[in-house]
């Protein structure tokens, strides 16, 4: 038996040893073998991780790790087959080669690694921001990690091609001296994409929202990259930079948790105060008995002498912010408010003005002109 195995040690394949063949034999069959245990105890760990804790975030990265270890174990396989093969360079010049081919190949599945990664988070917040009332982070998750894979894109290509034997660097300054040209030509869209991020961050309003500038009101359409689209009432569609958005001040009438209605009542001067004492406590027992008004805070007082009217001040909030409930809710108080002030006999009053003519006024300046004319008619006899 001994003398078999020296035999053996003694033949050769292609003048590399039977020996080194057959270890590189086990080697391979030990990857395939490691790399279906390997996948075996991802599965493992995610299945205890997700009856162990609640956050999905652990799955996500032995999900997104499960493939590319697979495929590192291959390559790293292949690579320790090879050097225990070492096949003389005169024959098979291929190790050298083999090296160079698994760094690129582990850059490469590195940079899987990172974008399976960002997929899997990218759908975990997705679900998250699908939870919530605002629609720009539906918006800025995907667009977070499109900038994540273009970074992972352009730091992968320039690895790679480092490991290639290229000097980066040079490209490095080129890219840094076509970028400033870029960035000089398209500075309003980069100006514009800063603007939408940081209409994104902070959350001036959400698609759907009434807002109000100095320029424009409406409904948002629409947050895009470069401009948000607002419908104004007059059903008119305004297309604004976000870098010009981003700089306005807004007024998110949506945003209110609840709608003011300041009004007031104008009666005649021939009201007496009891019946003004009357109107204001009936008035304020029609709001504290709606449902639709807000009981924390509302007035109804008498506090201005109009110089047609007596003026009774109504400030009042509406629980809803819905336009259309909004004035169902007016009209009903206003037709309440009708209905008091006819069961008090009130009158509202308008404009008017009233003219004063004094008789005796009138009567002593036509005796007057009487007297004038008799003293003409006898001085001219």
């Amino acid at each position: 038996m001994a003398s078999l195995w020296e035999q053996i040690q003694t033949w050769t394949l292609l003048d590399i040893a039977v020996t080194r063949w057959m270890a590189t034999i086990v080697i391979l069959f030990i990857v395939v073998a490691g790399r279906r245990w390997a996948l075996r105890i991802f599965h493992v760990l995610a299945q205890g991780l997700a009856e162990r804790t609640d956050t999905p975030l652990d799955n996500l990265l032995l999900e997104a790790a499960e493939k590319p270890a697979g495929w590192l174990i291959y390559i790293l396989g292949v690579l320790a087959a090879m050097h225990v093969l070492n096949p003389p360079v005169t024959i098979f010049p291929i190790l050298p080669a083999m090296d160079h081919l698994g760094r690129i190949a582990s850059i490469l599945i590195g940079a899987w690694f990172l974008w399976r990664m960002i997929d899997g988070l990218a759908a975990y917040f997705t679900a998250r921001a699908a939870q919530t009332e605002s629609s720009l982070d539906d918006q800025l998750v995907p667009f977070v990690a499109k900038t994540l894979k273009i970074f992972i894109i352009i730091t992968g290509v320039l690895v790679v091609a480092q490991n290639m034997g290229y000097s980066i660097s040079g490209l490095i300054a080129s890219l840094g001296i076509g970028g400033i040209a870029v960035a000089m030509a398209a500075k309003d869209t980069i100006a514009n994409v800063f603007g939408s991020i940081m209409i994104l961050m902070d959350r001036p309003f959400a698609v759907g929202d009434w807002i109000k500038t100095s320029a424009f009101e409406g409904i948002v359409e629409e947050v895009g990259f470069r401009s948000t689209r607002i419908r104004t009432f007059d059903k008119t569609l305004v297309n604004v930079p976000n870098s010009t958005m981003a700089n306005m001040v807004i007024d998110n009438i949506d945003a209110r948790p609840k709608r003011r209605v300041k009004m007031r009542i104008g009666l005649t001067y021939d009201s007496s105060p009891k019946q003004i004492q009357a109107a204001i406590d009936g008035s304020e027992a029609l709001l504290a008995g709606h449902v639709g008004v807000d009981q924390d805070f509302y007035l109804v007082k008498f506090d201005t002498f109009e110089d047609s009217s007596l003026s009774i001040l109504l400030y009042y909030f509406t629980k809803t912010t819905h336009w259309e409930e909004y004035l169902q809710i007016r009209q009903e108080i206003n037709m309440q408010i009708m209905k008091l002030l006819e069961s008090l006999k009130l009158e509202f009053a308008f404009p008017t003005r009233t003219v004063h003519l004094e008789q005796e006024q009138s009567v002593s300046s036509s005796s007057s002109n009487k007297t004038t004319s008799g003293k003409l008619r006898k001085a001219a006899s």
